[in-house]
């Protein structure tokens, strides 16, 4: 086994979808970090000691939502591969390095969605 993980930003605001979430994504070997709203979410980008290597953001949080924190998140980090999800059919805008995963996925779903955007 590589010592070398990929990091993933997990940004949701229901602290159970959150939680389930991360176990997930640590079953599957990655080094999670979390927030549970926009705000944490840019506190983890702007720290520069954080590798980060994916965001995973849910579209509907509460304040700014997930489309308005890519943008910010962008600014400070262009090349950052983002991954939406959302258990609405929203029509968002996937651009360059953008992927949408609908609600409710299986872990299966995931971990292929998530592999496919990373290096």
């Amino acid at each position: 086994m590589s010592a070398v993980t990929s990091t993933i930003l997990v940004v949701e605001d229901d602290d159970i979808v959150r939680m389930l979430i991360v176990d997930v994504l640590e079953e599957l070997e990655f080094t999670v970090l979390e927030a549970a709203n926009a705000e944490e979410a840019l506190a983890q980008v702007q720290n520069t000691d954080n590798t980060i290597d994916l965001m995973m953001t849910d579209v509907g949080l509460p304040d700014m939502n997930g489309k308005q924190l890519a943008t910010k998140v962008r600014a400070l980090r262009p090349a950052l591969p983002i991954l939406f999800a959302s258990g609405y059919a929203e029509n968002i805008d996937v651009s360059d390095g953008m992927q949408l995963i609908a609600k409710p996925f299986s872990i299966d779903q995931l971990r292929v969605k998530v592999k496919s955007m990373l290096p």
